[in-house]
């Protein structure tokens, strides 16, 4: 057995350095390459793509691994040999279903589409990108067939980001999640509003980024290991354990974006630099899902970067660095304003009371879409008849409405509510940190996240793909995906805030 297990470990190494080589390519895409370079590119990815998934899919690994799966039964089905065996046979049966031309024509269409995607989104017209999409949607719609029928084809998308969670989970989830959100809403919304104007002033943009590298850096980033460039959408790519890049972007009339933005992205980042390096180059070397990814980004961004103990230490910091826009702003005033709650077109720059409405949105318009119930054409008018009933705005055009979010044009459908999910993870890690550390607050006045990050790494982070994201929550907080402790938090602070 151990000769076949070193064996399993040279092949998937030499799986992972390919589809490294694709995670390099599509940073630069998202970052450096020139417009001009969409096609090429996306045959380069193709490439690589399609090797990697042959390599994955050979006969010699079929039987490597169907002759590994033998000795389960009298292995610790809780310990990392049973683990590492299991994620990669579930993995190798899921990629076998996936013809290796279906996998280079994705990476090729999918680099057009994020292209068009760009422009279309510069220009505000949807009518560039919606040719692509409809491409896209035709992939996945494909894509679903390749596998055995699932109680509902979004399930075959959603166990791509969300390992074993199915639509049914997600939907009941999100159906008890909505109306005490709606209810949380309209109780604010007959409060004196907070006001916020410090926020839309004018600030340099290099010092806030200079800050955001600060904090990122007090969070405990390893810049040894990663780095933050710019792009028009913000992103974290893990290219393995030790280079895991961030980006962010600089909206000049909301500046803060560039801040929390960057405290999301570390978040990410932190996961990645966290996992096992005997993980590495191997089928666990990632994160355990995206909700769980989201999780850790969501809290680093909102329980940490949104609190008042973090501002108690870092708000002098920035005060001193803007001194004209900060210098007559009190700490309550500013906390309470980072914390304003206001309906927005834009999900990542909406606020913690109405961020999963978003979500909710777009899963109802990928399930359409992937349905085909609804004409892709058409998705700007039903997009902003949604934000009229969810959040009740209607963007006042395609760049702040339908094409806001990048995860479409490549091909990222069953994605979104992951970032709902994480919310939900967030503050049940959060409550359970808390408990086993009163010290938590104190902590985070003096700008010392060791603990926590100490307790994410052990609990989480050092894990990668060894366990399911509903397993993994329940052994880490004692129950699966729970609604119930982010609505408390929700309630505790926003009614300290609003006075409910």
């Amino acid at each position: 057995m151990q000769a076949q297990l070193q064996k399993l470990t040279e092949l998937t190494a030499e799986i992972a350095d390919l589809n490294h080589a694709n995670a390099l390519l599509g940073w630069d895409q998202h970052v450096y390459m020139p417009p001009g370079g969409a096609e090429e590119r996306g045959n380069m990815m193709g490439t690589l793509g399609k090797l990697a998934h042959e390599k994955f899919t050979s006969e010699e690994m079929g039987k490597l691994l169907a002759d590994l799966k033998t000795h389960l039964p009298e292995l610790d089905a809780d310990g990392d040999t049973y683990r590492l065996i299991s994620v990669t046979a579930r993995d190798y049966e899921k990629s076998t279903c996936v013809p290796p031309e279906f996998i280079a024509e994705q990476a090729q269409v999918t680099a057009m589409a994020q292209q068009a995607w760009v422009e279309a989104r510069t220009k505000s017209d949807f009518s560039i990108f919606c040719p692509h999409l409809e491409k896209v949607v035709e992939l996945n719609q494909r894509f679903v067939t390749f596998f055995p029928p699932a109680d509902h084809p979004y399930d075959t998308l959603l166990d791509t980001y969300e390992p074993g969670m199915k639509t049914a989970e997600v939907k009941a989830i999100f159906d008890g999640l909505r109306p005490l959100q709606v209810e949380l809403l309209r109780a604010i919304s007959q409060r004196p509003q907070v006001e916020d104007a410090f926020m839309h002033l004018d600030y340099d943009e290099k010092t806030m980024w200079d800050f955001s590298v600060e904090v990122a850096t007090a969070f405990g980033y390893d810049w040894k290991r990663g780095r933050q460039d710019p792009t028009a959408h913000p992103f974290c790519q893990s290219i393995g354990p030790d280079d895991v890049r961030i980006t962010s972007r600089w909206v000049p009339e909301l500046p803060y974006a560039l801040l929390f933005g960057t405290m999301h992205e570390t978040g990410h980042a932190l996961y990645e630099q966290g996992v096992d390096h005997s993980w590495n180059r191997t089928a666990l070397e990632s994160g355990a899902s995206l909700g769980i990814h989201e999780s850790q980004s969501r809290m680093w961004e909102n329980q940490v970067g949104r609190s008042r103990a973090f501002w108690e230490h870092f708000y002098p910091r920035l005060q001193e660095r803007f001194k004209t826009q900060l210098g007559n702003v009190s700490l309550d005033q500013f906390y309470r304003g980072i914390n304003r709650v206001q309906p927005s077109c834009i999900r990542v720059e909406a606020d913690e009371a109405t961020y999963n409405l978003h979500i909710m949105l777009r899963l109802e318009l990928e399930i359409a879409m992937l349905e085909g119930s609804v004409a892709i054409k058409d998705l700007p008018e039903i997009w902003n008849a949604k934000m009229q009933d969810y959040l009740g705005i209607v963007p006042p055009d395609d760049a702040r409405g339908v094409l806001q979010d990048v995860h479409w044009s490549g091909g990222m459908l069953g994605y979104f509510s992951t970032y709902a999910l994480g919310n939900l993870i967030s503050a049940q890690l959060w409550e359970k940190f808390k408990s086993l550390n009163p010290e938590l607050n104190n902590q985070l006045r003096q700008g010392d996240f060791s603990a926590l990050l100490a307790w994410l790494r052990g609990e989480i982070h050092q894990h990668g793909r060894k366990y399911q994201p509903q397993e993994l929550v329940e052994r880490v907080t004692g129950s699966k995906i729970d609604p119930a402790p982010y609505i408390i938090y929700l309630k505790e602070k926003y009614g300290e805030i609003y006075g409910l």
